[in-house]
């Protein structure tokens, strides 16, 4: 309970107005180093566009993703759960309202946008493959694991949703490892809703280590009407800067999903290997 109780006490500062949202930042291995790309990111459990409310209402969603203004954004639940999975979002409006345009041209389903429920938009920068991978555990999951060339600069991006076990969540976070480590050692960012609320060494998210670190402290996201647990996260490798990661609560964000988007602003180290083809030497899952 010792994690959780400053967060307790952090959130009734802040519903009294004394304190304002908590930002995390994650220092460079080498500060000597100027970053070749800075751009932003954010993670968004959508809830299948059902709000604190009881509302299914896809267009708020929409919006709070618009809200974001990030370069690119991971969403998780954003397929009906069972039947066709039909996609719940309405991308061609966000392409023309946003500039977005998603990683998979369809996902596990004919009428679905996301693998298992995950979909990366992205609005810059050029996606050179795409991998839908299978997790393991006792409930269906899965990892979307994108490569973007931004002018030379080529970054990783895992979109992801983990089981609500601790120990599929341990054993999907090694089959992440496996299959997405870069072979040619570049930037890489894992996006998602790990359903994690520890940190440290009692976490199930310890097979990440040492290859991928959170920031430098916990945010909350969960529920959005007032935050207690830092489910979604933004972990990055060595090559990635994270300038500051935050909760975006705003009143549409409070209620239209349990979950509040996170997003954190990143750079990205030069000396990274020249582009490779995804999962070049792993096992990329199918």
């Amino acid at each position: 309970m010792k994690h959780i109780v400053p967060a307790l006490r952090r959130n009734l500062s802040r519903s009294a107005g004394r304190e304002s949202p908590m930002v995390g930042q994650k220092r460079p291995a080498d500060e000597s180093r100027q970053p070749s790309l800075a751009i932003s990111v954010a993670s968004y459990n959508v809830h299948r566009c059902v709000g604190t409310d009881g509302v299914f209402d896809p267009d708020r969603v929409l919006n709070v993703v618009l809200e974001l203004d990030a370069d690119i954004v991971a969403l998780q639940e954003a397929d009906q759960r069972f039947g066709s999975r039909k996609g719940l979002l309405n991308l061609k409006a966000l392409h023309e309202k946003g500039g977005y345009r998603s990683v998979l041209d369809e996902g596990s389903r004919r009428l679905s946008h996301g693998w298992h429920g995950n979909v990366i938009l992205y609005r810059s920068g050029h996606v050179t493959g795409v991998t839908k991978m299978k997790l393991p555990g006792f409930e269906p999951r899965g990892a979307v694991l994108v490569d973007f060339d931004f002018s030379g600069v080529p970054l990783r991006i895992v979109g992801a949703h983990l089981g609500l076990l601790a120990s599929s969540r341990a054993r999907q976070a090694e089959a992440i490892i496996a299959a997405a480590h870069p072979v040619d050692d570049r930037a890489m960012i894992l996006l998602g809703d790990t359903n994690e609320w520890r940190v440290g060494g009692r976490s199930a998210l310890w097979p990440f280590d040492p290859h991928l670190h959170d920031v430098d402290m916990a945010i909350a996201s969960f529920p959005s009407r007032f935050p207690l647990w830092p489910l979604d996260r933004v972990l990055s490798n060595r090559h990635v800067t994270v300038y500051e990661m935050y909760a975006v609560e705003t009143a549409l964000s409070r209620v239209a999903s349990d979950h509040l988007p996170v997003k954190a602003v990143i750079g990205v180290t030069p000396g990274v290997a020249e582009p490779a083809a995804l999962g070049e030497g792993r096992p990329a899952g199918a």
